[in-house]
């Protein structure tokens, strides 16, 4: 991905397994990729929530092995974040925690609500104090306002009064609870450990535990586990059209993952299958913007038959806090992240496959640095369409002044990047390569109808204050 854009959140649980928090940090290790800003583990003995929180990632937080002697108990949630909605703040990392009438509890969200800041006013005005700016704290201080007497009644209440996307995993001393959204948006899905229940965002987060695969959790499901066993309950009795939110099998999910009752590989492979039925050229390599593209690219190299190149290396040790100090440096951050391998690309025509262009702010060096490499042309390939629309579903997409194909034409964007060729994968070709049919997905981002209505005029920080300075820290 080149314009970093950046992930939602990654969200894992676990009950009924007697190492559950040393399980649930390496399900968050396997979930990095879905936020870096912070991490946290909950755990659960029967008795007593224990929480460990953190700003950075998955193995920073956790270095201190210790740490896992302070999370006992058969089950525990975890999450990684990067902010929606509330600032990059210690007090919004989650697991979040609460006491409520009904005891502790504790919860992870991926996804982002879409009538927070109305929920929030309104629980405001009836005496509620927040702690963070996260809007995952509107969802408990919905429990705890609904008046009914059992922690499963209080959350249902709760989630019949949200909108929007979201993923989630809550905890009590002696309850694991997962739930997902009526349009099933953001990814979750459903495992078994022997006897453990397991949910994560992403199946690759099952595997590196050696979990099973079991089935996704279903759009507007209620799943309880407690010692009596697993129940499962559909929350909402209308049906709902499922708006998965395609952008997860274009970039944000793990290659290796099965999301939405498919692989992704699989899916980007299409992508770059029918990118390369819907506009070949007459070049000599194909070569990916790594690490994001390169199964797309694969997909279009043997489509084409053109070989596939690794023509860019990129540096998997540089940090999302890398700053260039000064303007004339703008370029700098490109390089840290990418080298060309100019004995690959030299007197060559290539085709570089990206997965989208969201500033144009990426590509411009990136072709730049090929050309200077000895390229002889150098055509772009994109496997999805434009980027138009922000997304409000729990991507930080830019506004729509920052994206590049709401301010220029196709062409002026080819110009402005300095490749000989640019061309998009269609509408028709993204819906052709993912599963369960074309009307199953958002595709705001690209075509503007967004399934859900929302506040464009809405900012994630609407509601934000400088934490970093209060004196309760």
């Amino acid at each position: 991905m080149s314009e970093e854009i950046k992930e939602e959140c990654g969200i894992f649980g676990i009950y009924g397994h007697p190492e559950a928090a040393k399980l649930t940090y390496l399900g968050l290790y396997s979930l990095q990729h879905r936020g870096q800003e912070s991490t946290g583990i909950v755990s659960a003995d029967g008795n007593y929530l224990h929480r460990h929180v953190g700003m950075g990632l998955v193995g920073d937080v956790f270095a201190d092995t210790k740490l896992f002697e302070e999370l006992p108990g058969i089950s525990a949630i975890g999450h990684n974040r990067y902010s929606t909605t509330g600032g990059s703040y210690l007090q919004n990392a989650q697991p979040i925690t609460a006491i409520i009438n009904t005891g502790e509890i504790a919860a992870g969200h991926n996804g982002n609500l879409i009538n927070y800041f109305q929920l929030r006013n309104e629980l405001q005005e009836q005496g509620a104090i927040f702690q963070s700016n996260s809007d995952t704290e509107v969802i408990l201080h919905l429990a705890a306002h609904s008046g009914l007497k059992k922690i499963e009644d209080q959350l249902k209440y709760a989630l019949t009064q949200i909108k929007g996307a979201y993923s989630l995993v809550l905890l009590t001393k002696d309850k694991f609870i997962a739930a997902r959204d009526p349009h099933g948006i953001r990814p979750l899905c459903l495992g078994k450990l022997g006897d453990a229940t397991v949910v994560a965002s992403e199946s690759c987060a099952l595997d590196i535990i050696d979990a099973e695969y079991i089935r996704d959790v279903k759009p507007g499901e209620f799943i309880v586990v407690d010692e009596s066993g697993m129940r499962c309950e559909m929350l909402f009795t209308e049906p709902r059209q499922p708006a998965h939110c395609i952008f997860e099998f274009v970039y944000f999910s793990r290659p290796d993952s099965k999301i939405f009752g498919d692989n992704v590989d699989k899916a980007r492979r299409k992508l770059g299958k029918h990118l390369a039925e819907e506009f070949p050229v007459d070049a000599d390599i194909v070569i990916s913007v790594p690490d994001s593209s390169n199964t797309a690219a694969v997909g279009y190299s043997r489509r084409t038959g053109i070989k596939f190149e690794l023509g860019l290396i990129r540096n998997h040790y540089v940090g999302r806090t890398f700053i260039h100090p000064v303007q004339s440096m703008r370029d700098l951050k490109v390089k840290v992240k990418f080298n060309v391998v100019q004995g690959v690309l030299k007197d060559r025509r290539v085709v570089v496959i990206d997965d989208s262009i969201v500033r144009g702010t990426t590509l411009k060096p990136l072709i730049a640095m090929i050309r200077k490499a000895g390229a002889k042309e150098v055509h772009v390939r994109i496997s999805s369409p434009p980027v138009k629309s922000p997304c409000y579903y729990g991507m930080d997409f830019p506004t729509k002044e920052e994206l590049i194909a709401n301010r220029m034409t196709k062409e002026e964007i080819r110009q402005h990047i300095g490749a000989d060729s640019l061309e998009y994968l269609t509408i028709d070709g993204l819906m052709a390569s993912v599963p369960n049919g074309e009307h199953n997905y958002c595709t705001a981002c690209f075509s503007g109808k967004y399934p859900l209505p929302v506040n464009e005029d809405s900012d994630k920080l609407q509601c934000a204050v400088p934490l970093e300075k209060s004196s309760i820290l």
